[in-house]
């Protein structure tokens, strides 16, 4: 199976716990997006990555000296927000790293999608972000059908951990024979599911590193995901959905 996850805006590099095994496959493209990035004064950049002065100022000037391929961390240790956190790579055994590799991509608006030991440096572009380049209206319009095609799907399933601001980089190409799966973690309230981002981010981890750790291949053995916050809901999954709901704090 393949699973998708969302980038984090958090990044540090890395270059201590494990070796890059390769590069992302969309670097050149990669480059364009970084050579727009430069062509972009303070404000527009400011205006791009809604940022405050306190946070704009080093990342524009991190930007002028961004090269792609030096410095590189493995995407897995790059991200280092609350879902990559709970996922914690590091202390996975090499049979749950070898997992990742092979099934786990990142989604990313800078580099498109990574494998977890791609290397990478540090970068703030959203896939939401409106950042017109060659003749694209937004990076949507930019990668196109390309990260579903680097996805490499074959009679499997993708299970769907991202953001829909990221999901929606894949979504329009799926095709009839396809098989997406949303996982969704929710709270139910007044009779509807509500989503709570941070708790969310902790379980999307938490499963990730679940099924690296259980080699799972199957959507059988994804409902038993044991988490301490969220429990299965059968009466609210479908073929396409699974939900686990918020147990009674």
């Amino acid at each position: 199976m393949k699973i998708i996850i969302s980038p984090a805006k958090k990044m540090v590099i890395n270059q201590d716990d494990f070796e890059i095994q390769g590069m992302p496959v969309y670097l050149k493209q990669a480059q364009q997006l970084l050579a727009a990035l430069r062509q972009l004064t303070y404000d527009e950049a400011k205006h791009l990555w809604r940022t405050s002065d306190k946070l704009t100022q080093p990342t524009y000037n991190q930007l002028q000296q961004t090269d792609l391929t030096k410095q590189l961390t493995p995407a897995i240790l790059s991200f280092s927000g609350i879902q990559y956190q709970y996922l914690a790579a590091d202390l996975l055994t090499e049979s749950a790293l070898t997992y990742l590799q092979d099934n786990l991509r990142i989604l990313s608006g800078f580099y498109g999608i990574l494998k977890p030991f791609d290397g990478i440096v540090p970068y703030r572009l959203e896939m939401g972000a409106g950042l017109s380049v060659s003749g694209a209206r937004n990076l949507y319009g930019f990668w196109g059908n390309r990260l579903y095609q680097a996805l490499g799907v074959n009679n499997e399933p993708i299970i769907n951990l991202a953001s829909k601001e990221y999901a929606k980089a894949i979504t329009p190409y799926l095709k009839p024979q396809d098989q997406l799966i949303d996982i969704i973690f929710a709270h139910e309230v007044d009779g509807k599911l509500k989503t709570r981002a941070t708790l969310a981010k902790m379980a999307r981890g938490e499963m990730v590193r679940f099924m690296a750790e259980n080699q799972v291949q199957t959507i059988t053995a994804l409902k038993g995901f044991n988490s301490p916050n969220y429990q299965y809901s059968p009466s609210h999954s479908t073929n396409t959905k699974i939900v686990f709901i918020k147990g009674n704090d």
